[in-house]
């Protein structure tokens, strides 16, 4: 039974629900910004956290997944027949699952309805709106269910000034309701001692998998994340090869399992001269991805479209040099800490990271660079916007207080 009393005014304490379904199954960004946001959440003293799953049979699972001290009584929450009754109409409330709460937080597009609490819904790009040939079928049903949310009166929260511009123009949101937090990064575990990295014929070690450079190569260029098309991996391809014919020891290493569309890459790497210096660990643990960011000679992040990006700051957290397009938020991400270039331009892409692999000095500043530009993302601030945020939110919902300073974009500066 979850609890039914939220914290009092009394108590000064703000009673937050957010929806932890991105932490079950395969870990996403989503999912990442869940965990971040809820341990950056929870350390606060001036909040009520709890986390719920929309899910029938799995819902027990966010039990081991989220911070100590966040809450995770609720009833059962049938994913399906509760997302088609939403579609519909603003029944059956988040209450009747959760308990009263002052505020909602839908993480990942969508936010359930609510009979008295305050509504926050994020909305981590646009994608869908901009390029819609690039989705699949279930991400095209986002724009509905944002424009319902915010016609029903939710807030919404962005994770870049770029999106929070997006949402504002595509939906017509008032600006003053349309907040920009940035995130924190997503910590990684420390490479263990002596691994190599990336993979040919090695052998996991338990709990790990290492990755080991094909024979003959000795360094690699790296690139994160799930493989579908938004990522553009093909023109990554094509710059390597390029690279390639003139920088025999190098090696590229894409790290992701394969998502929708993955066959344009496989038809890329088929094609290409150097398809057996490419390769493709799969999915990477904490502890992985650590030690394969540790042995990079670069980060290329070749996007066509991002609304954050938190592989390249991950990067510039591990003291490696980043390329990446200048597409979305990128820009507003990385600041002067990395290489940009155009989308889907394969002579620029091999251009800037045959730039980085050429010697030390382009190497060394964007290091330094992204050192001190990571160094401004972190979970508590993340935490601190949000929390600013939910009480705006609440207030309003209450009207216990005149609505606050409008318009006002929390970020990591």
């Amino acid at each position: 039974m979850p609890p039914e009393r939220s914290a009092t005014p009394g108590e000064g304490r703000l009673s937050v629900a957010l929806d932890a379904t991105p932490l079950l199954g395969s870990p996403t960004g989503v999912g990442a910004f869940v965990a971040g946001a809820l341990g950056g959440l929870v350390a606060r003293g001036d909040l009520d956290v709890s986390a719920f799953a929309v899910s029938w049979r799995r819902r027990r699972g966010v039990v081991g997944l989220v911070p100590p001290g966040v809450g995770t009584a609720q009833r059962a929450m049938p994913a399906r027949p509760l997302h088609r009754a939403w579609k519909r109409i603003p029944l059956p409330p988040v209450e009747w699952f959760v308990g009263r709460r002052h505020v909602v937080h839908g993480t990942s597009f969508v936010v359930p309805p609510s009979r008295t609490a305050a509504r926050v819904v994020t909305v981590h790009d646009l994608t869908v709106v901009r390029f819609p040939e690039l989705c699949d079928g279930p991400t095209l049903a986002f724009p509905a269910q944002i424009r319902r949310a915010i016609a029903q009166g939710a807030w919404v929260h962005t994770p870049s000034a770029f999106v929070a511009g997006e949402v504002v123009e595509a939906f017509g949101a008032d600006p003053e309701r349309v907040v920009a937090v940035h995130h924190g990064i997503p910590p990684l575990g420390p490479p263990p001692p002596g691994t190599t990295v990336p993979v040919g014929g090695a052998v996991p070690a338990p709990g790990l998998r290492p990755v080991v450079l094909p024979p003959g190569t000795g360094r690699y260029v790296l690139s994160i994340g799930t493989v579908e098309p938004r990522k553009d991996y093909p023109t990554l391809v094509r710059a390597f090869s390029d690279l390639a014919a003139s920088t025999p020891d190098l090696a590229l290493v894409i790290v992701g399992r394969d998502g929708w569309g993955a066959q344009r890459l496989h038809e890329a790497v088929a094609a290409s001269p150097f398809r057996g210096r490419i390769v493709r660990p799969g999915y990477l643990d904490d502890a992985g991805l650590g030690a394969a960011l540790a042995g990079a000679s670069a980060l290329a992040y070749p996007s066509v479209y991002e609304g954050f990006g938190f592989p390249p700051l991950q990067a510039m957290a591990a003291g490696v040099p980043v390329v990446t397009t200048s597409v979305g938020a990128v820009p507003e991400v990385v600041g002067d800490a990395a290489l940009l270039v155009a989308p889907g331009d394969a002579d620029g892409l091999a251009g800037a990271l045959a730039s980085v692999l050429s010697g030390p000095a382009v190497a060394d500043a964007l290091v330094a660079r992204g050192r001190k530009r990571s160094a401004e993302f972190s979970w508590s601030t993340c935490a601190e916007g949000l929390a600013h945020l939910y009480r705006r939110a609440s207030d309003e919902r209450t009207g216990t207080a005149a609505r606050r300073q409008g318009g006002r974009r929390w970020t990591s500066r």
